[in-house]
């Protein structure tokens, strides 16, 4: 177990199994040093604002972090291959009034923090939506730099 494994155990965190996609299309997709992170959606469903409250909607986006992550793993083989986080777009299914989009989208800029520090700072969107898949809250993709590629799974 790597040490960003380790961070998510302090953390009391654990990654999910990994999802296989829902469609035709790849989970992760690489060039070069990046690697492209296909969008999942979280298990939480519902309008943010109406139906589901800010703060489950932070947990659900750090969740849906948490299967990203899980694909990344399989993907790559050890999470320690990360070199930083380049960019996350995130999707929130919001009430018409809501405009707390990136508040919602923090929970899961936040663990990347604090698992890779620095390096987990990344550019980042935060869009409201009418709707996404499933019915679902928060959708989230990314883009990582990795290293290693010699080493790489896949």
């Amino acid at each position: 177990m790597g040490r960003i494994e380790d961070r998510l155990r302090e953390l009391g965190l654990v990654l999910p199994a990994p999802k296989a996609p829902v469609a035709n299309y790849l989970g992760t997709k690489r060039s070069g040093d990046l690697l492209f992170v296909s969008g999942r959606v979280s298990a939480l469903k519902g309008e943010v604002g109406g139906d589901v409250s800010p703060a489950e909607a932070r947990d659900a986006a750090r969740d849906t972090m948490l299967d990203l992550l899980a694909i990344v793993l399989r993907d790559i083989g050890d999470l320690d291959h990360v070199v930083s986080i380049e960019q996350v777009r995130g999707f929130v299914r919001s009430a018409p009034a809501f405009a707390a989009q990136p508040a919602v989208i923090d929970g899961a800029s936040d663990l990347l923090v604090a698992l890779w520090g620095d390096a987990g700072r990344h550019a980042r969107t935060a869009t409201g939506a009418a709707q996404l898949p499933f019915g679902a809250c928060v959708q989230l993709e990314m883009v990582v730099r990795i290293g290693k590629t010699s080493d790489l799974v896949g």
